[in-house]
């Protein structure tokens, strides 16, 4: 009887064992074929049997690393990551005695420079004629394309849906096009390291939809503009939804920064972006728990339906975001052949300009100037304004020769009339005859605003007011 009673304690730990021993899960963005942050802490994650115990072995290294999972099943792991390299692999053993579970062995694993892109269609746009023209020559195993799969939630999830892929002509005609060659160009000037790219866009979308509902919240202005989302059939609507479904389950995974470009969706309520932009450049840095640099991309010139300025009205808002710290911002005023287009087909210039900035302000390449001129201040005297501006010390250039375009002087009446323009190397002068004491100027302050005048590193000047009129309709 007490053999017995011993066997039917045997089997009921072995039982217990087995129910309380499940497989170690990651999420799918912890796979074969992923790029680590090179000199990092990089976190991996997962679940598995309540209080699981489990090593982690990296081949790049000698010791180990133990993990337990919580008693709900959760875990997480702080790796040390080398410089860049690979391949490489992980394994990760479960220390049950009770009940051993098939380890996992992630393969070909390269550490590198991981980068977020985010947005909407003008980042998600793909296999435009500039990629495939490279098509044939694009196979890079050294680039890495994680995308997530579109998604929308009431309430933050663990879990994203996506796989690690190699750069190649079958999975570079789907990725963004502004992202590959952002990654194409830094590769190239970190000396040939391996890339991680990971996108997560959504055509269409605002902003709203991208931040924490709770962020929004917190602020009258946001939560006025966000109430204002009109419903669309074929895209969620919702704040927050997809931050919850598409941002939050990556949030674990180690980055060296963020690339945005978004804001189409939003000039209908341009007076919130900097405050919702802001909002969630934070809220993203709070959830990856790392203060990485944000660079976006200002939105293009378009010929707008509803006003003459609403465009220009948020492309005011991301200047004004460039005092967040870690911000950058690229300008592509001069970038447009069609204003009927909301989707302009030149991204390669677009991604090698995030790709300038990057390498000039994150990676501490030598580049003199990496970014567009922004008007400094404004001097009156003797019936003409002189502008100065930053980022611009060789002066200044029109593009194939031209006249001076897009600067608008106006006086007391606010009344704009086209200025008369000198581009010398230190400022910009603009007058008018009929103005005789002029109080403001405009730059490229319309939606469809293609300044032709460039630094002469190239960078087109970020678009400006110097007064702060309201816009109304008698203004148009």
């Amino acid at each position: 009887m007490r053999k017995l009673l011993l066997t039917i304690l045997c089997i009921a730990n072995l039982l217990l064992a087995f129910k309380t021993n499940a497989q170690i899960r990651l999420p799918s963005i912890i796979s074969d074929n992923m790029v680590l942050q090179q000199n990092s802490e990089a976190t991996l994650w997962g679940w598995s049997g309540a209080s699981e115990r489990f090593v982690i072995m990296s081949s790049w290294k000698e010791e180990v690393d133990t993990v337990q999972a919580s008693n709900i099943g959760k875990w997480k792991a702080k790796i040390k990551t080398p410089s860049a390299g690979g391949p490489y692999t992980i394994t990760l053993k479960s220390m049950n005695r009770f009940r051993p579970t098939p380890s996992i062995v992630l393969e070909n694993i390269m550490i590198g420079e991981v980068w977020l892109l985010s947005g909407q269609s003008n980042m998600a746009m793909s296999n435009n004629n500039q990629i495939k023209e490279i098509l044939p020559n694009s196979a890079n195993n050294k680039m890495r394309f994680f995308h997530v799969d579109e998604r929308a939630s009431e309430h933050p999830q663990d879990y994203a849906i996506g796989e690690w892929v190699a750069c190649n002509e079958q999975t570079l005609k789907s990725f963004s096009a502004a992202g590959y060659f952002f990654g194409k160009k830094i590769q190239e000037d970190l000396g040939d390291i391996p890339i991680g790219l990971i996108q997560s866009t959504w055509s269409g979308t605002p902003i709203e939809l991208w931040e924490p509902e709770s962020v929004i919240n917190s602020d009258p202005i946001m939560k006025k503009a966000a109430s204002e989302i009109v419903v669309k059939t074929h895209r969620p609507h919702q704040p927050g939804y997809l931050y919850n479904a598409m941002i939050y389950p990556i949030s674990n995974y180690s980055i060296k920064g963020a690339l945005w470009y978004q804001g189409e969706s939003n000039t209908p309520r341009a007076y919130a972006y900097e405050n919702m932009l802001n909002g969630m450049i934070g809220a993203w840095r709070e959830a990856f728990q790392n203060d990485f640099p944000f660079y976006y991309v200002q939105i293009a010139p378009w010929k707008y339906e509803t006003s003459l300025y609403e465009g220009a009205l948020l492309q005011e808002a991301q200047s004004k975001s460039l005092s967040f710290p870690k911000t950058g911002m690229v300008v592509i005023t001069d970038l447009v052949d069609d204003v009927t287009n909301l989707h302009p087909q030149n991204k390669k210039d677009v991604g090698e300009r995030l790709a300038i900035l990057a390498l000039a302000d994150t990676y501490g390449k030598d580049i003199p100037v990496y970014t567009s001129p922004r008007l400094k201040n404004m001097e009156v005297t003797k019936g003409k304004i002189n502008l100065f501006f930053e980022n611009a010390p060789n002066g200044f250039i029109t593009k194939n020769g031209g006249k001076p375009t897009e600067f608008m002087i106006a006086g007391s009446d606010k009344t704009f009339l086209p200025a008369d323009v000198k581009l010398i190397k230190d400022r910009i002068i603009v007058s008018h005859k009929n103005i005789k004491e002029p109080v403001a100027v405009r730059f490229s302050f319309r939606n469809e605003g293609m300044s032709n005048v460039l630094s002469k590193e190239g960078f087109p000047i970020v678009p400006f007011r110097t007064d702060t009129w309201d816009i109304s309709e008698k203004m148009k």
